[in-house]
């Protein structure tokens, strides 16, 4: 009996591990973002009476997609100010300075953001040529 038991054991312990071992939705996916858990959110936050099983799958996508585009812009703008790391400066000037993420993200507010640097053009000095004489009429 056990040595029946055994056989069955390891037979089934091998066949078993490569062919029932669980697999997240995101791994099924290739998302690194949650879908379980966004899934579960989109039914507990009443959006709909039923959600599909591929809702939660697209959300979860488009959701990293945004984070690493946000993060890559961050990246660059930390990169172009000698930093090491990503501060909320660099999150704003990254969202402020691409116009398509500046319109998602208008109405944001970015804790510790600052602003984005502009000088109206009026204000700076005018480049006039050294030859001509400008004249003012009054």
């Amino acid at each position: 009996m056990s040595g029946k038991g055994g056989k069955a054991k390891s037979g089934g312990k091998a066949a078993g591990e490569t062919a029932s071992k669980s697999q997240s939705r995101s791994a099924k996916a290739g998302l690194q973002f949650p879908v379980g858990r966004v899934h579960r959110l989109l039914k507990k936050g009443n959006y709909a009476q039923r959600i599909g099983n591929g809702a939660p799958v697209y959300l979860a996508a488009v959701l990293e997609y945004l984070a690493a585009e946000i993060l890559e812009l961050a990246g660059n703008a930390a990169r172009d100010n000698k930093k090491q790391r990503i501060v909320p400066r660099h999150l704003q000037l990254a969202i402020r300075n691409d116009e398509e993420l500046n319109r998602l993200l208008g109405d944001v507010v970015i804790s510790q953001g600052g602003v984005v640097p502009f000088i109206n053009p009026e204000l700076l000095p005018s480049k006039t040529s050294k030859g001509k004489k400008e004249t003012q009429e009054v």
